[in-house]
């Protein structure tokens, strides 16, 4: 090769901060964060609900406010819903059934509407027994699983996050952290598998939606990038090939040089 000659340059990497922005570990991050937060909030709102209607019952030490009674009730509940939001998406795409039913932000909107009337319900309407106000919530339950995913692996998963987290509140109120005011289902209130049935669907929903929308965002990253790549590429084969035509014409007084 002569020494004159120059390599042709390869195709440019991205940036440290495209590669930071799109990387799958940022966007786990961020989807977890938000997730983890719109838990804490539903989980305070839902708690006061829960609180004034005598359903739930603190220690009158811890009551003071609903910051101070079972301080660790939102966090534990923002936890689990930034693990069933990423949990979602991450099963349809390893099942190979990506979720396309109702893939916007007004149908997500309404999915928590309706998951936050559920829970209303459950502590304000009275039933003649608690037989009935369980069917009526199983049944509200399963009608939003319809109207907003009818997915299998989202009923799947809703069936596994109810029966867990139904074990776990029984554990809980069985070692005398808080107690159900008059409880039907071994410690706890016969509907509350519903509960968290629907709110496992609601978070998922919640979850995929997330996951699409920064799906999009790092996609036109890269779109946006390369296209400043060809721009560039073409700038530069523009310089040099202007520089290499005039040259000669413009400098009548340059000496040669042979190699």
């Amino acid at each position: 090769m002569a020494e004159g000659e120059t390599q042709s340059p390869g195709p440019k990497k991205c940036g440290p901060y495209i590669s930071s922005v799109t990387s799958r570990s940022v966007n786990l991050m961020i989807r977890g964060v938000v997730l983890f937060f719109i838990g804490v909030f539903l989980a305070l709102v839902l708690n006061l609900l829960q609180i004034q209607r005598n359903v739930t019952l603190f220690p009158p030490d811890v009551i003071a406010s609903i910051f101070s009674s079972a301080w660790w009730v939102p966090p534990c509940c923002g936890t689990a819903s930034a693990v069933i939001g990423l949990l979602y998406p991450c099963i349809d795409r390893h099942l190979g059934e990506p979720h396309k039913f109702k893939r916007e932000w007004s149908s997500v909107m309404r999915c928590v509407a309706v998951f936050v009337g559920i829970n209303h319900a459950s502590a304000k309407v009275d039933f003649d027994n608690n037989i009935q106000l369980s069917l009526t919530l199983a049944a509200l339950s399963i009608g939003l699983w319809w109207t907003f995913d009818r997915s299998r692996s989202g009923f799947g998963l809703g069936i596994g996050i109810a029966f867990l987290a139904t074990l776990v509140t029984q554990l809980l109120v069985y070692n005398g952290v808080y107690q159900y005011t008059s409880p039907d289902f071994l410690y706890v209130r016969s509907w509350l598998p519903c509960i968290f049935f629907a709110g496992g669907i609601t978070m998922g929903n919640i979850g995929r939606q997330l996951a699409m929308i920064l799906l999009e965002v790092k996609v036109i990253i890269r779109r946006v990038y390369q296209h400043q790549i060809v721009l560039s590429l073409n700038l530069e084969e523009y310089i040099e090939l202007k520089s290499s035509h005039g040259t000669p014409r413009s400098s009548g007084n340059v000496c040669s040089t042979k190699l």
